[in-house]
């Protein structure tokens, strides 16, 4: 696994700015695999898809996480990604779930973030009261 993250990158930041960003039949993948992927200042997404999917469509789908990502986090950077893996990964979650794209409207996307956050705080609450009760009762 490493050595595939570590041969996508390679392929990638070798690459001009000024050339399409899919890489078709690259060394360790099946013959039907892309690399689809965007650079957003130092960070590097990238989708590896099979050849049935479009290009432009997976461009957009990373376009829409990015813009996701940057709503949630305020200038999503590299620690965002590191230390919140969590929100990152659910927030993929709300786009993509078993390989199909289920959501790419922002508004919706973020509304469901935003109430998963409020289910939480109020999760936190009621167990944070319950363990001052069983205190009490002590």
């Amino acid at each position: 696994q490493q050595a595939m993250i570590r041969e996508c990158f390679t392929l990638i930041s070798k690459r001009s700015d000024r050339v399409c960003n899919f890489l078709e039949d690259v060394g360790c993948w099946s013959k039907d695999t892309k690399l689809v992927y965007r650079v957003y200042a130092t960070l590097y997404f990238i989708f590896v898809v099979d050849g049935s999917e479009s290009e432009l469509g997976i461009l957009d789908l990373i376009h829409v996480f990015v813009e996701s990502l940057d709503h949630i986090f305020e200038n999503v950077c590299e620690l965002d990604l590191i230390f919140h893996t969590d929100k990152v990964h659910h927030i993929l979650d709300e786009i993509v779930m078993g390989g199909m794209v289920l959501e790419t409207n922002l508004q919706e996307i973020l509304t469901s973030i935003k109430e998963q956050e409020e289910l939480e705080s109020r999760g936190s609450k009621v167990a944070s009261a319950k363990y001052k009760l069983k205190q009490q009762l002590r």
